[in-house]
């Protein structure tokens, strides 16, 4: 069989054999988590231990930790007015979410809609400060959430959400990080990022599909209008028989991560930015989205002008490379981008806009299949533009 480079991890990461181990663990033993026998007491000790792992990795308290099915149901939770904290009931006024969200955030939370409001990008793709201090100043007086990403999925930039949390602090309000993309990549201590509760997917940084968090800063935090009403398990936030194979899996894979980010992210980088030297030489008018600011080590979203997203895929998926336009959560369809339209990225080149994301299974190789890949279509590509001499720009 031939080759093929799998650089789409931002969509989700192969498992890793550490995760698939301690999948294979569980799954080898009975034992409902809620049981009171010797089987099910271990279910439960494997559910509190990887609690306090992940506790561990964003610095939280561990009973602040709720395991959810992924990212999405995490978020959706999360994005209510009803959260308590330690003064009791007192619910938000106001929702205000980057532009740059994901569509779990844009649309997954449950504010009314004349209460829920944008915060524009700046150019360079990350949250324009001055128009989130205007949100506030708009919104003094209420009680007010702010929805931000740690990292874009699309473009790799990372956030000023420490500085975003500062502004909201001050303004009295919450702030709720969606570090989906961050995770295993970048330092995700909720201390330094000044957020008040944050989101993981297991799946995007080696552990499995269909497992995620949602974690407060205060064991204090407690959601009035749970979503998944029953047996009384995560504190009553998520009922429902644990997963309990996928959240040791998750802990698992999020221990290789934390042991290896430094190093990784590194390496990452290095490829990331080689490849995309390679890109400027095969079309040196090709467009680098986020690139101005620091992004993830392991994101490059590029377009080569004259070429759409969805053509340049195909081309490459025949040639063995797996990459993706954007979002991967919008069921396989190949769309504008509503980052790079926050960004003001012109129609024409944000429909060309591909994304190439590494992760802990990339190779050079995989780079230099991609790059192959890349020169041959570009040239293909090109040569059937009207007026083309049957060479790259």
């Amino acid at each position: 069989m031939p080759p093929r480079a799998y650089l789409d991890h931002n969509a989700t990461t192969p498992l890793h054999p550490a995760a698939l181990e301690a999948m294979r663990a569980v799954l080898a033993r009975p034992g409902n988590a809620s049981s009171v026998h010797a089987e099910g007491r271990a279910a439960r000790a494997a559910i509190e231990n990887a609690r306090l792992e992940l506790g561990a990795f964003v610095n939280a308290p561990a009973k602040a930790i709720i395991f959810t099915s992924g990212g999405t149901e995490a978020l959706n939770l999360a994005l209510t007015p009803s959260i308590d904290g330690a003064d009791g009931p007192r619910p938000f006024d106001r929702l205000l979410i980057g532009a740059a969200e994901h569509s779990a955030v844009l649309n997954g939370h449950r504010f009314a809609a004349d209460r829920a409001e944008i915060v524009a990008l700046a150019g360079d793709g990350a949250l324009d400060l001055e128009a989130l201090g205007a949100a506030l100043a708009r919104a003094r007086g209420e009680r007010v959430m702010l929805a931000l990403q740690a990292a874009n999925n699309e473009t790799g930039v990372i956030q000023p959400v420490a500085a975003a949390a500062e502004l909201v602090h001050a303004a009295g309000g919450f702030v709720l990080c969606d570090a989906v993309q961050a995770a295993g990549k970048i330092d995700c201590d909720m201390t330094r990022l000044g957020a008040d509760a944050l989101v993981l997917s297991a799946h995007k940084f080696g552990g499995p599909q269909g497992v995620g968090a949602l974690c407060f800063a205060s064991p204090a935090s407690h959601i009035r209008a749970t979503m998944i009403r029953g047996g009384g398990q995560e504190r009553g936030l998520r009922a429902g028989t644990e997963n309990v194979a996928a959240i040791a899996g998750m802990a698992a894979a999020l221990r290789v991560s934390a042991e290896r980010l430094r190093r990784q992210s590194e390496v990452l980088a290095s490829w990331r930015d080689r490849l995309e030297a390679e890109v400027s030489r095969i079309a040196p008018d090709a467009a680098f989205f986020g690139a101005e600011r620091e992004r993830l080590p392991n994101t490059s979203c590029f377009a080569v002008p004259g070429i759409e997203a969805q053509v340049l895929l195909m081309c490459l998926d025949v040639e063995g490379v797996a990459v993706s336009s954007g979002s991967a959560c919008s069921s396989g369809k190949v769309k504008r981008s509503h980052v790079l339209t926050a960004m003001g990225v012109a129609p024409n080149l944000a429909n060309g806009a591909i994304r190439v994301s590494l992760g802990w299974d990339s190779s050079e190789d995989d780079c230099a299949l991609f790059v192959k890949a890349l020169e041959k279509a570009v040239r293909s590509l090109r040569a059937r533009l009207p007026g083309a001499s049957g060479q790259a720009a």
